[in-house]
Formats: C-alpha cells, structure tokens, sequence
C-alpha cells in the first residue's frame, strides 16, 4: 500500500494491559524521530493488567523537518472513523472491536492482528458457552481491511522468548505500512536497551511473516514430524461402539488424572450401562446421542473443582512451565507466583466427613455467620508450595469427604433419570443427559448449578407418561435446560417451569475509610 506523503500517517494499536502497547507506542516515536518526522501519540489505558482493553494511537507526519521550512504540521489527538492507515489489534477479539468502531477501511488500511483469543470475563461467567463467534471477526476483517496481516503472533512471540508487541512491530514493518525504514525500527528497540536479542528475533518474525507470509523460528525455521501420540484405547473402551471411543476414552484419562483408575473403573461402569440401555432401545443408528453426552458431562461432573484439585493443577510442573513460557522467563531467571486463594464454609466443609461438616455449618448458620479467609500464597517459595502440596496430598481423603457423598449422590439421580427415560424415548434421555451441563464451576456458580439440575429433575418427575408425551417431556426439558444457562439468576428457568420468581439477593455496599485502603495496600 503506497504511503500519501502529504498527510499524517494514523496509526492505531488495540492491545490488552501488560502486553507492550506502550512499548510498541515508544518504538514508533523513536523511529520517526530518527528520520526527523513530527509525531504525535496518545493513549487511553484500561482498567487493569492483563483483562483492560488499551488504545495507543501515533500520528506521524513523513516529511523531515529540515523540509518543512519550520512549519509545524497539526496532528490529532483521536482516531477518526475510516482515517486510520494501520491498526495493529494484540488480539482477535480486539481486532473486532476496532472493525467495529469503523476504524478500518478497505481503501486505506493495513490491519496487523492476531488470531488468539484472551477470553472477556463475560466469556468466561456465561453459564454456557458464551465465547464471541471468531469466524465473524476474520470474515469481516478479510472483507474491511485494505491490507490484512492475520496469524497467531502470540503463538510466534513465545516461541521467541519474547512479547507480541515486538512481532506486531515486526509485521507492521513488513506490510509496508509505516514510512519509516525497517533499519531505524531495530534501532529504537536496540536503543530501549531491555531484552533486545529476544525482542530482535519477534521482530524478525513478524516481519518475515508479513513480507513472506511464514512464520519464522529461530534463526531458521524447524520442521518437526509430528507423530501420533494419542494413548492406546482403554480395553473397556475399545468394547463400547465405535461412536464413543473419543469421548469415553477422553472421560477415561480425566478421570484418572482428577482421582486413582478405580474412579475412571467407576465412570466406565456408569457409562456401559447407560450404553447397554440405549442399545436395546435402538439407540444404535443414531450415534449413542444419549450416551455420548452422559460420557462427556459425566466426566466433567466426577471432576468437580475443589481445594485439593485447584491445589493440584496449581502445583503441577507443567503449569509452572506454562506461567513461565507466558511471561517470557529465561531458563534460571527467577519468578514470583501468587496465588490467590478466598477459602470459605463451603471449601472447609467440602473436605469433611459429613457428621463433622453438618455440624460446623449449623454452627455458622445459628448464628447467622460464615467466613471466607483471604490467602496470597507465594507458589515460588517454599513454604506457599509446601502448603499447597499439603492440600494436594488429600486426594485419597477425598472418598471421604461431604463433597464427595453430595456429589455422587446427585449424580447417581441424573443417571437413573437418563436410564429411564431410554426405553420410553431417545430424544428425551439425551435431552435428560444434556443437563449435566448445568453442574459446572464452583462456589456460587456450582450451588446455582446444581440447584438448577434438581428443580429440572423435580419437574420431570412430576409430570409422568400419563400426563404428558414424552416429546412434549422432551421439550420441556430443553427449554429449562436452555433457559437456566442463559439466566444465571434463574427467573427464566421459573417461568419455563412455573415456579415463583427467586427474589433478588441483598448485595450491601460497604464503606471504606481512605486510612483502611491505604493500610490494606
């Protein structure tokens, strides 16, 4: 794209707290001043590291100033709608918000993003799966931009070592899209004097994949023959249909991982009889919906999140690596984790026997009390491991605990729903086994689900054969189902069921003195 030399060139970086923005911002600055072009930026920062969306907007003016006879060119502070020559989005969820914003035009812009996605809080707290649809955002921006640069620059940045802003940089440079020289663009980052090997070689990157359409790594690119390493099928497995193999052997493993074999033992037995159950029914043509679906919640459910399983995945080696690859930490450079960790009533309960945990919660509840204790475990030290893999060793005590009574208890009724509903109707024991969705996350999200999962049962079990059909049993049982994921205070699921609306809870608004926050920061 040919830069107009009689205007300013606007450039707009879309990026998320702690990934460079303001870097990237700093070696555009530098790199027009090395030519003596007029520039101009600002920014508008978001609300915190690593989840506020942050704005940095460069203007630059691609004549020296030795030209312009003293004159001095007026640059705007703001973006404008369809005025924009390059935006460089971090994310691709970013990228779509830009597009939105009419900032991106076919005619004039060059648009440099990345195809990863960092999930919004309100992807994450949807009841179902409330992820944006990601094709939309690529569609419109194979379709807007002028110039397109679309690839997973995370991905290619860690494989550096470094941050995604310097691959970004590197892109930009290579779409053509600055009027400064590729030569002035490594100068400024050798001149920030911080990680410069590493911000060199995502520079190169970027810029390789810009002007060569590949992603390079390293010095050269390495090819690796990828081999299939997927697990031989578990025996058990290997003897259900066809159908359910990926689903009952992925239960198998995760099973294994949360808990010991004779849990996954556990989950098979439950799934083989479901399975025999649909087969006799005919279930077989269809694909094993009901079963299918009983395989995948089922796993999930007998996964349930507590103390000792967030001990456990806080402590693995893996995700120690994992925290480590993310920030681009050296091999032997040292790394402070903190955890932090709001253990209440229900975690202390949830490890209990249940004599023992009936009595602390009558005890609270009489007197009309709980308590939650806030932790900021150091994971990087001794003592915050230590204690964590203290929790962590109580997987065997788990079989004991309330939790675990609670758990499987709810979960032996949700499969004797779906095997009843087999023989009388396919479509309804798969709807039935769909509802297993509902029991996810923990804490309040977890009470509400399986809140939701009972008045769901209680419902159908109202309503037998001889009241209702069992299409017409089948269909209300999806749009409950449907109606509690979409509305997690649970007036949609009360009206679909006709029960009386759940009376808005009491969120009291506490007051802080400036003393009391000075103190506790």
């Amino acid at each position: 794209m040919e830069l107009n030399q009689t205007r300013s060139v606007a450039i707009l970086i879309a990026a998320l707290g702690g990934e460079g923005g303001g870097v990237l911002a700093d070696w555009l600055i530098e790199a027009a001043n090395a030519h003596d072009f007029p520039v101009q930026s600002t920014s508008v920062p978001g609300v915190a590291q690593r989840t506020g969306a942050t704005t940095y907007y460069v203007e630059i003016f691609p004549v020296a100033r030795s030209a312009l006879a003293g004159r001095e060119p007026v640059l705007s502070l703001t973006p404008l709608p369809g005025g924009v020559d390059v935006v460089a989005a971090s994310e691709l969820i970013e990228a779509g918000r830009v597009i939105q914003n009419g900032f991106v035009h076919p005619r004039r812009t060059t648009l440099i993003a990345s195809t990863h996605r960092e999930y919004a809080v309100v992807e994450k707290a949807a009841m179902s799966d409330g992820r944006y649809d990601a094709s939309k955002v690529v569609s419109a921006a194979q379709r807007l931009a002028g110039k397109l640069v679309l690839d997973d620059l995370k991905a290619l940045a860690l494989a550096h070592g470094t941050v995604i802003n310097t691959v970004m940089f590197g892109a930009m440079v290579g779409a053509g899209a600055l009027p400064v020289s590729k030569a002035a663009c490594e100068q400024a980052i050798r001149k920030s004097g911080k990680a410069v090997e590493a911000s060199l070689k995502g520079f190169e990157a970027g810029y390789a994949l810009a002007t060569e359409g590949r992603a390079a790594t390293g010095a050269e690119a390495e090819t690796e023959t990828r081999k299939d390493r997927s697990p031989a099928l578990h025996p058990r497995v290997l003897a259900l249909p066809a159908e359910l193999h990926d689903i009952v052997q992925a239960g198998v493993a995760q099973t294994v991982d949360y808990q010991d074999r004779r849990y996954a033992d556990l989950y098979l037995d439950r799934v083989e009889a479901v399975c025999r159950a649909e087969r006799d029914a005919g279930g077989g043509p269809a694909g094993f919906r009901a079963t299918r679906e009983t395989a995948r919640y089922l796993a999930l459910w007998m996964s349930y999140e507590d103390v000792i399983r967030v001990a456990d995945l806080k402590t693995r080696k893996e995700r120690l690596a994992r925290v480590r690859r993310e920030v681009g930490a050296k091999d032997g450079e040292p790394i402070v984790l903190t955890e932090y960790l709001k253990p209440g009533l229900d975690e202390l309960c949830s490890v209990l026997p249940p004599a023992p945990a009936g009595m602390v919660r009558r005890y609270f509840e009489k007197r009309g009390k709980s308590f939650n204790i806030g932790l900021h475990l150091k994971t990087n030290t001794v003592s915050g491991f230590m204690l964590l893999s203290a929790l962590r060793s109580l997987r065997g005590w788990r079989r004991r605990s309330s939790r675990y009574r609670d758990e499987q208890r709810l979960i032996g009724e949700w499969l004797a729903a779906v095997g009843h509903a087999v023989p009388a109707s396919l479509e309804l024991a798969h709807e039935i086994a769909l509802c297993g969705n509902l029991v996810k996350g923990y804490g309040e999200t977890s009470e509400r689900g399986h809140g939701n999962l009972k008045k769901v049962m209680f419902d159908l079990a109202a309503f037998d054969s001889q009241s209702m059909s069992a299409a017409e049993q089948a269909a209300r049982v999806r749009a409950a189902r449907e109606a509690a994921l979409e509305d997690p205070e649970g007036r949609k699921l009360a009206a679909v069921l006709g029960l009386k609306a759940p009376e808005l809870k009491a969120k009291p608004m506490r007051f802080v003195k400036k003393k009391d926050i000075a103190a506790a920061t």
